[in-house]
């Protein structure tokens, strides 16, 4: 490849106007394409020309040597500047250019050219030119390695193209330069290497960071082999080739680049080994003179101020008083447990990596300096541990403390609650304070039991170092065992009053509890008591379904009666239990006097309906009797009126209470449905009453006919009237037995 004479950086802006450029297209001799571009503007040939000289510094001799086929696009342009561009061509490239196309307009210059023809100056010119319409241009070139402004499809970017030649120009220079300063300094190293000491800060600093020139060449080399793998297969192939050629230069530059990053290679690893070594050499000095720093303090400084701490505090702010003074002894000590870190990694570095009269020194130096940080580490964590453990156990009795005097104040305190609610609700929150207070205890023995293993087990070289360490300790752990004993004695005491006070409790949760059973049988005797007078109106239709009823009333008047009794049950145990707890009882003056007057209303009420279900029952009875006997005396009849007249005006009649008051049963409607059922009964019993007096009427006719015509009955017809007879006076005797057995039990109840 030729040297660069040019660098693309001082004619930057004339580049850039892209008035000639190398396409990377290759002609049928395989010979570069060397387009100009022309256009309407008038073009300044010194800047073309700087242009073609920098281009033409690229390609290689031997590239050169196939001859450039050089495309002026005169299409909008004048002739005269093409003959200039044409002419100056012989004074610039005259031994590289094979050929020259100049691409004409459609129908323009036919008559100038006439005056002009090129190839008969073709000797002079030392080259041949052509004049070529757009479209035929195709003839001399293969169309793949045109670009599109000649209706070819070979890809270019001349702004690309331009930044990577820019970037391999930069890359070059700073590779070069920085290739010989690390080649002076890795030469100065060796002829200077008796100074083992001195100072290579300047002279280890080149102009240009290597990684970064590095890392330029290698994004180089990557893009220069992207192109050289998309486009060199079919570069100057066929019609349906790649769109992209690559362009010789870059095919050149590839190897360069490769060139140079191995010598940059080289020459930085030489360099980054001679750094190394340097700074081996000082690190070895300083991680000495660290190590021993580190060592003093902590033997010490560090030590001596350990010695000084040894108290737990007899209470939460001294404990925590202690415990920031401990962290800002940890605080001293962290400052160089890092030193120790560092300089510890440091040393690993150095052994992985050292030679054998360094190692022995290292892993010396190593030893020391972990004893002593361990030592002095387990110091400070035997303390801190210490001080938790005792602010565990000074917070521990501090709450339990609090949590005792609340429960003995809660205990001291009156108990005056509204129902039986609160006093549970008190009784529950009594035991929940307790389980606390227990559960308080129990954490606090832990707590000191920890508390007294933790300085038991501090490392017995540590407590020889310790100034009077005798004294300490056990008066520590007096203190600790004397604040237990001291919260077991409050804890029992506390206990013995809850349980006065939880017997005293429970037995107002029975009072309340009384108290509240006692009104509710009240409102439960009420209740049934409306139902009675609301509900209980019918009185059946017949003597059984009056059974029926009789039976369910007594049961129903059964369970009032238990309610009753229930209700002063509950109120002789209030009673009861208002005087072992003196206090006045609150159901002697409201609840008892309610109970009773509701009993005695149900009492007048239900007496009220048991006598007319019975006297329901003895008319129905008596209705049933008449209606399905064929014989029938008038005094049955008569008593069945009776029984149900009676019956319809007791149905009209109130209930009048023992304080006056009047209560009916159900409403006029429930009445009023009750009687005309007995009505109803009492006009069947009334037609059975005439058809017994028609009956009489027509035996009477019959008696009288017979003695007129003077027949005798016969024996046995006689017998048997009498029979009948006797039959009939027979059940009318039992029908009045019953009567008066039912008039009996009627006149009992």
């Amino acid at each position: 490849m030729s040297n660069i004479t040019m660098e693309a950086t001082t004619i930057l802006p004339v580049l850039r106007k892209k008035l000639a450029f190398l396409s990377g297209g290759k002609d049928r001799r395989s010979g570069l394409i060397l387009t100009i571009p022309l256009c309407s503007d008038q073009t300044s040939m010194e800047e073309l020309s700087a242009t073609l000289d920098y281009l033409l510094s690229i390609p290689s001799d031997k590239c050169k040597a196939r001859g450039f086929t050089v495309i002026v696009d005169g299409r909008k342009s004048q002739w005269n500047t093409v003959k200039t561009v044409v002419l100056m061509l012989q004074n610039v490239i005259p031994a590289e250019v094979s050929l020259v196309c100049v691409v004409k307009p459609d129908e323009f210059w036919d008559k100038k050219v006439t005056h002009f023809c090129f190839w008969k100056e073709k000797d002079r010119l030392g080259f041949e030119v052509i004049l070529v319409s757009a479209n035929k241009l195709t003839r001399y070139i293969e169309p793949c390695q045109l670009t599109d402004d000649f209706g070819g499809s070979l890809d270019y970017d001349h702004s690309d193209w331009l930044n990577k030649r820019l970037v391999f120009e930069k890359f070059t220079k700073e590779s070069t330069s920085l290739l010989d300063e690390l080649s002076i300094i890795n030469e100065s190293d060796k002829s200077s290497s008796v100074d083992k000491e001195k100072s290579a800060d300047c002279a280890l600093l080149p102009s240009f960071d290597p990684e970064t020139v590095l890392q330029t060449g290698h994004e180089l080399l990557s893009e220069l082999q992207q192109r050289r793998f998309n486009g060199s297969e079919g570069g100057g192939g066929g019609q349906g080739g790649p769109a992209w050629c690559p362009m010789e230069e870059e095919l050149l530059a590839q190897p360069q680049v490769m060139k140079l990053l191995d010598s940059l290679r080289e020459q930085y690893t030489k360099y980054q080994e001679l750094c190394r070594q340097r700074n081996k050499r000082t690190q070895l000095d300083e991680i000495h003179a660290k190590v021993m720093q580190v060592v003093t303090w902590l033997q010490g400084p560090g030590s001596e101020l350990l010695k000084t701490q040894q108290e737990i505090g007899d209470s939460m702010r001294a404990a925590q008083a202690l415990q920031q003074k401990h962290e800002e002894i940890e605080s001293q000590h962290s400052e160089w447990f890092a030193v120790y870190v560092e300089l510890n990694q440091q040393i690993a570095a150095l052994l992985s990596a050292g030679e054998e009269e360094e190692v022995a020194e290292l892993k010396a130096l190593q030893q020391q300096l972990s004893d002593v940080c361990y030592r002095q580490a387990a110091q400070l964590e035997g303390r801190q541990n210490v001080l938790q453990a005792a602010q565990g156990f000074h917070s521990t009795t501090q709450e339990l403390s609090q949590q005792l005097d609340g429960l003995l104040g809660m205990l001291c305190a009156d108990v005056a609650p509204a129902d039986g609610a609160s006093i549970q609700q008190n009784l529950k929150l009594l035991e929940e304070k307790l389980q606390t207070v227990e559960a308080g205890l129990s954490s606090l023995r832990q707590k000191g039991a920890l508390l007294i293993e933790q300085m038991c087990s501090q490392p017995t070289w540590a407590m020889e170092e310790t100034e009077s360490p005798a004294g300490e300790q056990p008066d520590n752990i007096q203190h600790i065992q004397g604040v237990m004993e001291e919260m077991q004695l409050r804890k029992q005491r506390c206990e013995d009053m809850v349980d006065v006070r939880r017997l005293k409790m429970l037995q107002m949760v029975q009072l309340f509890k009384c108290e509240e059973d006692a009104l509710q049988a009240v409102e439960w005797l009420g209740e049934l008591m409306d139902a009675l007078l609301k509900t209980h109106v019918r009185l059946g239709d017949d003597s059984q379904e009056n059974r029926t009823m009789l039976d369910k009333h007594r049961k129903f008047v059964d369970v009032a009666q238990s309610t009753y009794d229930y209700g002063r049950q509950l109120l002789q145990a209030t009673v009861v239990l208002c005087q072992s707890l003196r206090c006045t009882t609150r159901s002697s003056g409201d609840t008892l006097p309610r109970l009773n007057r509701v009993w005695k209303q149900f009492s007048v009420s239900g007496e009220e309906r048991q006598q007319r279900l019975e006297l329901a029952l003895s008319f129905h009875t008596a209705a049933e009797r008449v209606l399905q006997r064929e014989c029938v005396d008038a005094d049955s009849l008569d008593e069945v009126d009776s029984l149900g007249k009676t019956l319809l005006d007791r149905l009209t009649m109130p209930i009048i209470f023992p304080d006056g008051s009047e209560q009916y049963f159900g409403t006029p409607s429930d009445t009023a449905a009750a009687a005309e059922a007995i009505r109803e009964r009492l006009l069947l019993v009334e037609e059975r009453r005439l058809q017994l007096q028609e009956a009489r009427l027509h035996n009477n006719g019959n008696e009288e006919e017979e003695l007129l015509n003077g027949q005798a009955a016969p024996l046995e017809v006689i017998g048997e009237e009498l029979s009948e007879k006797e039959e009939q006076d027979e059940e009318e005797e039992e029908v009045g037995e019953q009567d008066e057995d039912l008039e009996r039990a009627t006149q009992d109840c």
